[in-house]
């Protein structure tokens, strides 16, 4: 047991009121029932504190989830439709004087302002989301998005790129918790099989953002009045963004233990059937043990490689893709134009994708390893074709973006496999590490000296996609293996002890791996 378990109050108290048996006309006695919070899940508070009837409908259920998915999702999907408008930006903004301002267009300095933003995700992932367990994540979120506004604004103050490499590394800082705290969030109110699409719906708004982003920045970049036209997108970007931040204080429901605007059986009916997950929904103990067996877990490791590797192709894509079309011939404004139906494939491919691991059982390794094969297509494309080839030129660029529906679904599998609340909260952030370390290298490969082509970073792109599709299947494989020797020792999948002893994956042997 870590000192953090050591030192946490070991157990609330949940009060059932009683009569007095020997003095009926007395005020009633409080029978009082006591829960470990430290070993077990708080949603046990919720269960053991319900008298009603412990049955539901499946309409009644179903209408239920659509209550908690007009609550949550469109809180979620705004949110990353800013982090991702704000990431983005970058390779706008360097159609409109921000290279140059910044005297970034000496040697890589670009490509290191694009990366060193996902250094700061690697230095912030782990701090935020300790925080994130041990504090009200809703309180964790506000506050998070509410600095990265008051970051993002001082875009607008630097002179040079040295100041530009200091603002993009704490501006990664203060996004870096947001993704694996959506995974956690989604994770505390979905079943396995509703997990998927979810990721995939406030995740595709990294795509459809793109769709609008280009006119909006296009017009900022029209202005004049005495500053650099890029300026004005970061003031507009900035402080929408530190209003938002305000209002998740209020608007972002946490799990459904916590959550405001639930009735008693509501709240009773949306713990009780997350059963089913074999995991649990907020237990605010870190348990060191719960960390160890996640570094040793070879399941883990796989999924972190899968990140890493599939995020590279994720530097031509954000910081690159405007410039990359401008280099066949476009304009400024033609390439940021060009931009709209790369969003729009992105964002659909990540729903579909999305539908589709919902909707079919134990194929999502294989949409991770299709999605990764569409990516090392495109990257051909763009590699090998002649310039004069636009058309197939275009369609590389426009399904380049298939990585992100394969990191949709593959951010489900990860939270669907991970059992125990201290190794899930961990492994969501550690999977964050794998895709900044990923999106760190990407924008390195592109070299400005290998414009416009950038043939070296293609290929570095061709091969480290098909490598991460590979290990997707060989994840498959190893959670197939483990299913089977679950069944053959005669431990069935069940969800009797869900919440009771906060079992991780490996310790629970009911618990099975989804595919």
């Amino acid at each position: 047991m870590s000192d953090v378990e050591k030192a946490a109050p070991a157990e609330d108290q949940v009060h059932h009121v009683d009569t007095n048996p020997e003095d009926p006309g007395n005020p009633p006695l409080k029978a009082v029932k006591t829960i470990d919070t430290v070993h077990k899940d708080e949603a046990m508070k919720v269960l053991a504190n319900y008298h009603g009837d412990e049955s539901w409908t499946d309409e009644e259920e179903k209408k239920l989830r659509r209550k908690v998915d007009w609550r949550l999702m469109p809180v979620l999907c705004f949110t990353y439709l800013l982090q991702y408008y704000d990431k983005a930006m970058l390779s706008q903004a360097a159609l409109f004087g921000y290279r140059t301002d910044l005297g970034l267009t000496t040697g890589n300095r670009y490509s290191m302002t694009a990366a060193i933003f996902y250094l700061g995700f690697i230095v912030g992932a782990y701090p935020t989301m300790a925080l994130a367990q041990r504090l009200p994540i809703e309180r964790v979120a506000s506050a998070t998005v509410t600095l990265w506004g008051l970051c993002l604004l001082l875009t607008t103050v630097c002179h040079n790129y040295k100041e530009a490499y200091t603002q993009r590394f704490f501006l990664g800082v203060l996004e870096s918790g947001i993704s694996p705290m959506f995974m956690l969030i989604v994770g505390s109110w979905y079943k396995k099989q509703e997990q998927a699409m979810r990721m995939g719906i406030w995740y595709s708004c990294t795509g459809y953002v793109s769709i609008i982003s280009p006119l909006i920045n296009y017009g900022f970049g029209l202005i004049g009045g005495g500053v650099s036209s890029w300026r004005y997108m970061y003031y507009f970007a900035g402080s929408l963004t530190l209003v938002w931040g305000i209002a998740l204080w209020w608007v972002l429901p946490p799990d459904p233990v916590r959550a405001r605007g639930l009735n008693e059986r509501e709240r009773y009916i949306l713990v009780a059937r997350l059963r089913s997950n074999n995991s649990g929904i907020r237990n605010t103990h870190l348990k060191g043990s719960q960390m160890v067996e996640l570094a040793l877990d070879i399941k883990f490791w796989l999924v972190f490689a899968m990140a890493l590797l599939s995020m590279i192709a994720n530097g031509p894509i954000s910081a690159f893709i405007p410039i990359i079309v401008a280099g066949f011939g476009f304009t400024s404004l033609q390439a940021l134009l060009l931009l709209m139906p790369v969003g729009a494939y992105a964002g659909t491919a990540m729903l579909i994708c999305s539908w589709a691991a919902m909707r079919f059982k134990n194929v999502r390794s294989y949409i991770v390893f299709g999605a990764q094969m569409g990516t090392t297509l495109a990257a051909l494309l763009v590699w090998k074709l002649p310039l004069n080839d636009l058309g197939g030129l275009l369609f590389g660029v426009i399904i380049m973006p298939s990585v992100g529906a394969g990191y949709a679904v593959l951010m489900g599998l990860q939270i669907a496999n991970i059992a125990g609340y201290t190794k899930r909260t961990v492994a969501s952030s550690g999977l964050y590490i794998g895709y900044c370390i990923g999106n760190f290298i990407g924008p390195l490969v592109f070299k400005s000296k290998d414009y416009p082509r950038y043939e070296p970073g293609f290929i570095i792109v061709v091969i480290t996609a098909i490598i991460a599709g590979v290990l997707a299947l060989v994840y498959r494989f190893i959670c197939i293996w483990d299913n089977n020797r679950r069944d053959k020792a005669g431990t069935e999948e069940n969800f009797d002890n869900a919440f009771d002893d906060d079992l991780t994956d490996i310790k629970n042997p009911n618990f099975r791996y989804i595919l």
